[in-house]
């Protein structure tokens, strides 16, 4: 049988339509296939996660979980990127109510220096470990949400407050600030502007080594001045509403060598607290009182001892954080006499003796901290 050799295609040769395709094209095709089905598959996942993750809020910000929802909003309403999540699922109305029900009652009082007699009684047992000069005790703190780490320093002298001043656009790590300064250890402060982990400029009042560096206290409502004397005794001290030049007056009066500001506000956009105790009286609470984040906070004892606490949240090590409670019962615990919260969140961290016992809670930072203006450092 004779076979006509017209339609016989020279091997390894194949043609489509009077067209030849070069060998390796088919496998290419196949190979395009499969990539465009992966990304199919990513991009359905993705946006089944994000479903998910909406239909969750929607449910956690819904009245059949009273608890969760004002846990969520409380929590939410404390975070610098996150506050509007709480107004995709409930009116500013509904915001309120939940903050006005658990919120912290006003703690007004002047801190009593008179309460502290630097060196001393006042020491607390704590079981902590000190350094070779026994003037600097680190403690491992352990609460139901979170993990912590409390600093005393027993020399109040030691503590001021270190920056980048004259400020710029971009702030420095942690560890930079501290070696900066030639300090041993530090944790962040006040206010600043975080937007996109810039934070080269601080907010409200930087007081350093006597200098007024930064001075804008009607940047922000509820302002609350957080620093030490030149006698070295910790004031908490509501400056909300004073214009710059009050301020100036306050500083001199008062005698202030270092301080920052945090703010003090309760609404449906903002949900920061400040004073937690002032002359051994603890601020009461309403409901849950606060949020749970991680957490930055600074007190002193009757003694003069500076207490460093600093914990991790926002899923870190799977816990969700401190609550304004919590800071206040540690706090009591390591004998306070007056106690403020600052700046926490991804901003929390602290630095010692080389390493970082709190960094940030922020996953690509997690052996750093972000860039700050500013920051209290042990000497």
């Amino acid at each position: 049988m004779q076979m006509n050799e017209q339609n016989i295609e020279p091997v390894g040769s194949p043609s489509r339509g009077g067209k030849r395709v070069q060998p390796g094209g088919e496998l290419w095709r196949k190979i395009g296939k499969i990539a465009l089905r992966a990304l199919a598959c990513v991009l359905t996942l993705a946006g089944a996660l994000v479903i998910t993750v909406l239909l969750s809020l929607r449910m956690i910000c819904s009245d059949a979980f009273p608890t969760a929802q004002q846990m969520f909003v409380t929590t939410i309403l404390e975070t610098g990127q996150m506050k509007f999540l709480a107004s995709w699922f409930l009116s500013p109305e509904e915001i309120q109510a939940i903050v006005d029900q658990n919120s912290m009652q006003a703690l007004d009082a002047q801190v009593d220096s008179t309460l502290i007699h630097i060196g001393g009684s006042g020491q607390v047992d704590t079981g902590g470990t000190g350094t070779a000069e026994q003037d600097i005790e680190v403690v491992e703190v352990a609460g139901a949400t979170y993990t912590g780490t409390m600093m005393i320093v027993k020399d109040p002298s030691r503590v001021s407050l270190a920056t980048i001043y004259p400020w710029r656009d971009e702030g420095v790590t942690l560890d930079q600030l501290v070696k900066d300064s030639g300090a041993i250890a530090g944790i962040n402060g006040g206010l600043y502007n975080s937007t996109n982990n810039t934070g080269g400029r601080p907010l409200g009042v930087i007081v350093s080594h006597g200098e007024i560096q930064f001075n804008k206290p009607h940047q922000y409502p509820g302002l609350v001045l957080v620093g030490f004397t030149e006698d070295h005794l910790l004031q908490i001290i509501d400056i909300d509403g004073m214009s710059a030049a009050q301020v100036e007056e306050l500083v001199k009066k008062e005698k202030i060598r270092d301080a920052v500001t945090f703010q003090e506000e309760a609404s449906d956009t903002n949900n920061h607290f400040v004073q937690l105790i002032i002359n051994n009286e603890a601020r009461d609470m309403k409901g849950q009182g606060s949020g749970l984040n991680p957490r930055t906070a600074i007190g002193q004892r009757a003694d003069g001892a500076v207490l460093l606490f600093v914990t991790d949240g926002r899923g870190k090590s799977g816990h969700l954080g401190a609550s304004s409670g919590d800071l206040i019962s540690v706090m009591q615990q390591f004998g306070a006499v007056n106690a403020a919260n600052l700046d926490g969140g991804s901003s929390s961290c602290m630095y010692y003796d080389g390493e970082y016992l709190m960094p940030s809670v922020t996953f690509y930072y997690a052996n750093s901290s972000w860039k700050l203006p500013a920051g209290f450092v042990v000497s």
